[in-house]
């Protein structure tokens, strides 16, 4: 019985790692000759979090929100970028949304 609840207590302890991972955001430095603007963007993304300890959708926010803003004006990359957060609680979970704004520029090498 002792060796069975320590496999049960490792594979907690797994699934509860695997939950913590998250992507960063996209940072590179650009040269104002490397870059046209296309314009000012911005766009949010909400994470959960369920009875406080199951993630949804809440290691990834911050990227969705850049891509989406990046994308909504067909650009590259963004610049001047500017980050956001706000948070709501309901019995069961609490959400966070992050808005992402700033110039969204179009690189003069990209295919």
């Amino acid at each position: 019985m002792n060796h069975v609840s320590k496999v049960v207590a490792s594979a907690l302890f797994t699934l509860v790692l695997a939950g913590c991972t998250g992507t960063a955001m996209k940072t590179q430095q650009y040269d104002s000759s490397q870059y046209t603007i296309l314009g000012h963007s911005e766009a949010t993304a909400t994470g959960l979090l369920l009875f406080g300890v199951i993630p949804i959708q809440q290691n990834n926010r911050f990227v969705r929100a850049q891509d989406a803003a990046i994308k909504a004006k067909g650009g590259d990359a963004m610049i001047n970028t500017q980050v956001q957060e706000n948070w709501f609680w309901a019995w069961v979970l609490t959400g966070y949304t992050t808005k992402i704004s700033g110039d969204v520029v179009k690189l003069k090498n990209a295919q």
